[in-house]
């Protein structure tokens, strides 16, 4: 596989001639934090399947959309919330055609299905949309979007209790399965509690590598993570990236 980290939570992994893009937006959504990540350029008829998780500014532009101008063999698997942020009016507002729709499957959690010749399971978010369990050459992929232990400090017992629950019955769904690579966030915005979703992942869910995202470009904290003393085990398993349109091979 060859991943290349475009940008927060944003990757392309290629494998075997197919390419998986993962909540691409154009780095512009969040005024604070701009990214300048691109993505890469491949054959016209290479098959490129565009996952976007939901509807956040920081997980989704519609500008994924014009790359069916180019690629002949494009596939969107859009989390169904972002049907409504798109809505018929818009697509007819940014010029996209009826084919353009067709090529575009929306999803809930919950869900498992095959498009284009690769496997894809759903997970509940615990904040908004899905999560991607891909099968595809072989290999097992898992995107978390914003699936994440969420703990904020000043919120309600009520929600941080609910974030913990929905996060650990997610994550036991991933239990028994073994996955090749893996995207789990680690937001610094969480302060103490930083760590929580990406700890329990790892001592639950077998995993070959893990790539931590949506660290809005804090990368000192994956070396921080990976150093820790309780991640000895697995720090080598740990990866991580620290500029845009870094390129990875596993």
């Amino acid at each position: 596989m060859k991943i290349t980290y475009i940008h927060h939570s944003s990757f392309c992994v290629e494998i075997e001639g197919k390419v998986l893009v993962f909540d691409y937006y154009n780095g512009t959504g969040v005024p604070s934090c701009t990214y300048h990540g691109k993505m890469p350029k491949y054959s016209k008829e290479t098959p490129i399947y565009v996952f976007s998780s939901h509807s956040h500014r920081d997980h989704f532009d519609a500008e994924v959309l014009k790359w069916s101008e180019y690629y002949l063999d494009i596939h969107y698997i859009f989390a169904k919330e972002i049907k409504k942020k798109l809505g018929n009016s818009m697509l007819r507002r940014l010029g996209f055609t009826e084919e353009v729709k067709e090529k575009i499957t929306y999803v809930k959690p919950g869900e498992a299905f095959e498009i284009g010749g690769i496997s894809v399971e759903t997970l509940l978010s615990t904040d908004s949309g899905v999560a991607f369990l891909i099968g595809a050459s072989g290999k097992t992929i898992y995107h978390a979007g914003d699936l994440n232990w969420w703990k904020w400090q000043g919120e309600t017992e009520e929600f941080n209790r609910y974030q913990e629950e929905t996060y650990k019955r997610q994550i036991a769904l991933l239990e028994d399965r073994k996955i090749d690579l893996s995207f789990v966030v680690l937001d610094p915005r969480q302060e103490q509690n930083q760590f929580l979703g990406i700890d329990y992942f790892l001592e639950k869910v077998k995993t070959g590598y893990v790539i931590p995202m949506h660290v809005w470009k804090h990368y000192s904290l994956v070396k921080e993570y990976q150093d820790r003393q309780k991640n000895q085990e697995t720090r080598d398993r740990i990866l991580m990236v620290e500029q845009e349109n870094q390129e990875i091979i596993l």
